[in-house]
């Protein structure tokens, strides 16, 4: 099938758009190449710190000097379920090493953050700062120069983000992604919503609230949901850094197991070759891969910011403009929740992301001509792994969707267009996530209230101020402001509200999360209000428009929001954002930090005296901020 000529059009765009910082990416790592395996530009008494603490005869291996060596970074805590599994699995990467004649070791450990814990709290405001965090962690972890590839153990939302944008600084090095897989499925998605609306208006108590959140979260493993941690999961197979199929195979089973050890041996190989590199596998067309592909799945709305860092830690420009035209023509596959009632569980069982992967290749929307860890092309990736008689082996998946309530065949799809568009007018940018609202629910015209905190924002829902048709506004919630956190704790009153049948429509600079819902939300605004932007003079009572249909956002009826006086920031919000829970170690961070459209990183700002190349965005606002801090 001939490539769809939208995707080719973005794909064209991108590249003329990267060329340059594209070309300083690829300089650099063929630099890093061209000289030479780490454990031969080490001394004697380098290596020998090294290996100090091995043993006997993985030292044997290392002192041969001839033999790779694996550099493991691992976002293992056991407080996440989803990374909890990680505990068990350096021996398994280890063993499979010297099973491969190579070594192995732990270069470094990340931060990571679970949201679940986080949302509604101040920690909430560190998350999107914690994804720069891992990613100069990861960079700290391979900067041994000992390695000769690298294994990235992580899962969740900006903990694979954040390994990508590391491993990519050393994309010279052959880098396999090994996730831990989901939790058994446990009560159906519908009565956990059910169960957390009825607690927003006060009909159950917090103890019978508690008891279904414990069912719906009850075991090591990924949550089940289709959030941004399971969106990861996706993209990594899509990119072709995942064996084939890994993703959504359940913790702790001799499978898992299997593909762990195959992934060690899978970097092993490749370094032995010389060839997987991580900055060939990652090209523009592998991210218009991962666009696309999230998109044809209806994934977490994060990674409209996600994939902007992500890509340009492999030197590739992307924005939001790419995003909507590559959903106008990209069909929608998948109905998970939230954008329908299974869970991931039921998705891969009714074929999973190998089924997505064949359809989207042969419909002509995927770039089947790029580099994987598995070689040349996408076709590795359209097989499921199974262990028969002890051994780990790939079959084809299911040429027809086995339930096609959850997946559908691109001739087939749920809808002919992707879940996520562009809104903007004189409210700026923002994205929106419509593929788990009701068509009927998506364009909203009424009032704005405005609030600078979620907190006053429950607070007027509790006091029924917001029982009628409403666009609700929370300002200074941007990158700049506090970090830019997650506002899901709206989501169960908001939906309350559209329940009671009133038009209701949420509008903010911050994020919602990969859970975001059946509520309009425009979110991400850019700029942010605490940089000016236009959310910062909307008064309560603007009749605002959010139309997705028609790629609006905007008021109605207002001839020039910015002749009015910008509202202020309250004090103790400000300095309620700033201190406590650990915000006050990242003030650097937001002063520094780039617009949601430009991925919200401090990663990219150029340093003073910089030449301008790959070293940061051409926005002069951006590099005066790093300098002023």
């Amino acid at each position: 099938m001939a490539l769809n000529p939208v995707v080719a059009e973005v794909t064209d765009r991108i590249v003329a758009r990267s060329r340059q910082t594209r070309a300083d990416y690829l300089r650099r790592m063929d630099a890093a190449t061209g000289s030479g395996p780490g454990r031969a530009k080490l001394s004697c008494a380098n290596w020998a710190h090294a290996f100090a603490g091995q043993t006997v005869a993985d030292k044997l291996t290392a002192m041969t000097g001839a033999q790779p060596n694996l550099g493991v970074v691992t976002a293992y805590n056991d407080m996440l379920s989803a990374h909890h599994p990680f505990e068990r699995f350096p021996e398994i990467i280890r063993q499979a090493a010297r099973e491969a004649g190579a070594t192995a070791q732990v270069a470094g450990g990340t931060p990571a953050m679970c949201d679940g814990v986080t949302q509604g709290r101040p920690g909430m405001e560190l998350s999107l700062f914690s994804r720069d965090v891992i990613a100069m962690s990861t960079g700290v972890a391979l900067t041994h120069d000992a390695f000769d590839a690298a294994l990235m153990l992580g899962v969740c939302d900006k903990i694979v983000p954040g390994l990508f944008m590391g491993a990519l600084a050393f994309g010279h090095l052959p880098v396999v992604f090994a996730p831990a897989g989901p939790m058994p499925s446990g009560i159906p998605n519908a009565e956990k919503a059910r169960v957390r609306a009825e607690y927003a208006q006060g009909l159950i108590d917090r103890a019978e609230l508690l008891k279904s959140e414990i069912a719906s979260y009850h075991s090591p493993g990924t949550c089940t949901f289709y959030g941004t941690a399971n969106s990861n999961q996706m993209m990594m197979e899509i990119a072709g850094l995942h064996m084939p199929s890994t993703a959504f195979v359940h913790p702790d089973t001799g499978l898992r197991d299997a593909l762990t050890a195959a992934a060690a041996q899978r970097a092993i190989e490749l370094a032995r070759e010389g060839r997987g590199r991580m900055a060939d596998v990652v090209s523009e067309k592998t991210i218009v891969n991962m666009i696309v592909a999230l998109l044809a799945t209806g994934g977490s709305t994060n990674h409209a910011i996600h994939l902007v860092a992500m890509a340009r830690a492999a030197g590739v420009l992307i924005d939001w403009t790419d995003m909507d035209q590559l959903s106008s023509v990209t069909p929608l596959l998948a109905r998970v929740y939230p954008n329908g009632s299974a869970d991931v569980n039921a998705f891969q069982a009714a074929g999973g992301v190998a089924f997505v992967t064949r359809e989207l290749v042969e419909a002509g929307h995927l770039h089947g001509d790029v580099t994987t860890i598995m070689g040349g092309g996408l076709e590795a990736y359209f097989k499921e792994p199974r262990l028969e008689d002890g051994e780990l082996v790939w079959r084809d998946t299911v040429r027809e969707s086995l339930d096609p309530t959850i997946l559908r065949p691109a001739s087939d799809p749920f809808d002919r267009e992707g879940g996520l568009r562009l809104v903007q007018g004189d409210l700026g940018r923002a994205v929106i996530k419509i593929s788990a609202v009701k068509p009927e629910n998506r364009i909203v015209e009424a009032p704005a209230a405005v609030f600078e905190t979620q907190e006053d924002a429950l607070q007027a829902f509790k006091d029924g101020k917001l029982d009628r048709d409403v666009v609700v506004v929370l300002r200074f919630q941007g990158p700049r402001a506090n970090g830019m956190p997650e506002l899901h704790s709206l989501s169960p009153a908001l939906g309350v509200l559209q329940d009671k049948g009133f038009r209701v429509a949420f509008v903010t600079d911050g994020r919602m999360s990969g859970a975001s819902g059946k509520t309009p939300a425009a979110i991400h605004v850019s700029p942010e209000a605490l940089a000016g932007g236009p959310l910062a003079y909307v008064r309560d009572g603007d009749v605002i428009r959010l139309d997705p249909d028609a790629g609006v956002l905007s008021t109605v009826g207002v001839e020039d929001l910015s002749a009015r006086p910008a509202a202020a920031r309250s004090r103790a919000h400000a300095e309620g954002s700033s201190w406590g829970y650990g915000r006050e170690l990242f003030g650097a961070f937001r002063q520094a930090v780039s617009t949601a459209e430009e991925g919200a990183s401090v990663c990219f700002t150029a340093p003073i005296g910089a030449d301008g190349h790959d070293d940061g965005p051409p926005d002069p606002n951006v590099v005066d901020r790093a300098v002023d801090a």
